[in-house]
């Protein structure tokens, strides 16, 4: 059964983001990701302030869309509200100068305990850009709920690849966050693994939030090559907000964990449909990229 959409105002505003289609990356290059594109300041203790309840309904995904489509019969699952809460992905809200956006981030183990993965471009402007402003992370958001806080970055870092250019196979960013009520995030909430060089064909649970008044929604999905450097995840109802979205491999039920094998992201900034997303292969580039912003936890 496809997963039903609350259409209030804020999902009013996707879809008007819907409408104004997406621009894919910069061409795909290599190169090493070493030295990556100085890290954008910390918020200020205002950011958690900034985002009222009405503000936070009202953000827009940061990843647009083509208008959704019916798929063919067994073509591709759906997306459903996860059975499993997997709360160690939440809501990555910023704001910059075309206003307030939303997307999806997701703990992952460091050694400061203090570490999110999600897509670049959800940080960062890219090619003539820079990092975004009052970003702050709600783990477990639903409707305007907090149940875990707000937690505010310390740190921001993309590779100079991305910052650039726009590469889409950098599409890939780290938040290092501060601590909350004296605790780190991976504290309260656990992390999962990230694997790097790990292979294109995969099964992975994929959870992310399409949009800013309504629940995370789930799907599982064998994972393909689209190119040298980026995978390709087929499940409809990845909408506008999911950009960011990890994909676990090896999950267990039990401990609601498992290993980051990418995230939604890359070609297209993460695809043009609700069906088909992409990620940045995790190489040795991205692993160096992780390795700089864990250094500064």
């Amino acid at each position: 059964m496809a997963h039903v959409r609350h259409w209030s105002m804020a999902a009013g505003l996707a879809l008007a983001a819907l409408l104004g289609g997406c621009t894919s990356g910069g061409s795909a290059s290599g190169g090493s990701a070493s030295g990556g594109s100085a890290g954008g300041q910390a918020s200020t203790p205002a950011a958690a302030g900034y985002w009222t309840h009405n503000r936070l309904l009202g953000a827009q995904p940061s990843r647009d869309w083509s208008l959704p489509k019916l798929p063919s019969p067994g073509a591709t699952p759906t997306a459903q509200n996860p059975l499993l809460a997997a709360p160690r992905v939440g809501a990555l809200f910023t704001h910059d100068a075309s206003g307030d956006h939303f997307c999806t981030a997701s703990v992952v183990a460091s050694p400061g305990r203090d570490l999110l993965v999600t897509a670049a471009h959800c940080i960062h402007g890219g090619k003539g850009g820079g990092y975004k402003s009052d970003i702050v992370f709600i783990p477990g958001y639903q409707d305007g709920a907090t149940p875990f806080g707000v937690w505010t970055p310390r740190r921001l870092l993309v590779a100079p690849q991305w910052a650039a250019s726009s590469d889409p196979d950098f599409d890939v960013g780290f938040v290092v966050l501060q601590p909350l009520d004296g605790k780190n995030i991976e504290e309260v909430l656990g992390a999962n693994q990230i694997g790097f060089d790990a292979g294109f064909d995969h099964l992975v649970r994929v959870t992310g939030y399409p949009a800013s008044a309504d629940a995370p929604v789930t799907c599982m999905n064998r994972t393909s090559q689209q190119s040298a450097r980026q995978v390709r995840f087929e499940c409809g109802g990845f909408f506008g907000g999911t950009s960011g979205s990890p994909w676990v491999t090896g999950f267990d039920p039990r401990t609601r964990t498992g290993t980051i094998v990418g995230v939604i992201g890359g070609y297209q900034e993460g695809g043009d449909t609700d069906a088909i997303s992409y990620s940045a292969y995790l190489n040795s580039d991205i692993r160096q990229l992780y390795e700089q912003a864990a250094a500064t936890g």
